[in-house]
């Protein structure tokens, strides 16, 4: 250990506090917001609360928390928007970009620190190097993965010649979907896509894939199906298991998962929002991306509904669930 960080050390147990919280104004308390798909005991929620203590903001102490925008319904954002800007926050953390646009109608002055699928193809941001105005937060390279999940899930289920893809109606552009279904069709697959309109439609939706001889579904990446702990990825679990298919999710789902863990994911999107509580404007941070993809394949769910999944995708997996797991 060098001397300068062995005197730090000492520093901050003399105080009994982080150096961190040294940044922060004494005597202050922040006031944070949130338009997300995650519940408030979420293990997303739970992560992110975890790298703000980190960090020296601690709920109960120098940070609090308006209730209202956990497992949000997005159903009445309009509503919710102009709600929560009114109680005054420091920053409001939202995402997908619909909940951007529904604050940007309503603030240009509260910090808002968004995740959405792409924020510069969805208007959300004017660059990721520059975003400017009040937002910035994280890209999270959606089209490009859906496209590579549709890859592995081919893979893994070699004798399927008709898959399906599960979209959030409100956020997948066609331009990505005619992307999709060029690329299944060069692999010799045919592909469907099943627009949701909401939580209401996600099981009638996978029902329908599975009456028009979808062997495999691949659901795009969305909070509206993705979200560990959410009622939504229980209702995709849950009846994923009563068809019998196999599926692919951005996080680990019933047969494999490609993406960023929404938990590591949170804990970034933490970190922004620290910056912009120690003052740094917004439009002054860069948009960050996803630094970590990881491949979950479940190989117990794969025997429990007859899939064998080729050993050369096993063997590139960066974790196995399987039956000692």
């Amino acid at each position: 250990m060098q001397r300068r960080d062995f005197i730090k050390m000492i520093g901050c147990a003399a105080f009994g506090w982080p150096l961190a919280v040294w940044a922060q104004e004494p005597g202050r308390v922040y006031r944070l917001a949130f338009v997300v798909p995650s519940p408030r005991q979420g293990p997303a929620t739970i992560a992110f609360f975890d790298e703000q203590r980190r960090n020296g903001f601690i709920e109960g102490q120098n940070l609090a928390v308006v209730p209202d925008g956990f497992d949000a319904d997005y159903g009445h954002l309009p509503e919710l928007a102009a709600a929560l800007v009114k109680a005054g926050p420091d920053a409001i953390i939202a995402g997908p970009a619909r909940a951007l646009q529904a604050l940007q109608s309503v603030t240009r002055t509260i910090s808002l620190i968004g995740m959405t699928e792409d924020m510069v193809a969805e208007g959300v941001v004017a660059s990721l190097a520059r975003p400017g105005s009040n937002i910035t937060g994280i890209s999270l390279l959606s089209p490009e993965l859906d496209t590579k999940r549709q890859e592995i899930l081919i893979e893994a289920v070699p004798g399927a010649h008709k898959i399906a893809a599960m979209a959030d109606a409100n956020a997948a552009p066609e331009y990505h979907m005619q992307a999709l279904e060029h690329a299944a069709r060069s692999r010799g697959v045919e592909l469907s896509v099943f627009r949701v309109g909401g939580p209401g439609e996600i099981t009638s939706a996978i029902d329908a894939a599975k009456a028009s001889g979808a062997e495999a579904l691949n659901f795009l990446a969305s909070p509206l199906f993705s979200v560990p702990g959410s009622q939504n990825s229980r209702v995709v679990l849950d009846r994923v298991a009563v068809v019998r298919l196999p599926y692919l999710t951005a996080e680990a789902g019933a047969l494999a998962g490609y993406g960023a863990r929404i938990i590591d994911l949170y804990r970034q999107r933490a970190r922004i929002t620290v910056q912009v509580l120690r003052g740094t404007k917004p439009g002054d941070i860069p948009v960050q991306q996803p630094d970590k993809f990881e491949l979950v394949i479940n190989l117990k769910a794969a025997k429990a509904i007859g899939v064998e999944v080729p050993a050369t995708l096993v063997a590139r997996a960066d974790k196995l669930i399987d039956e000692r797991t």
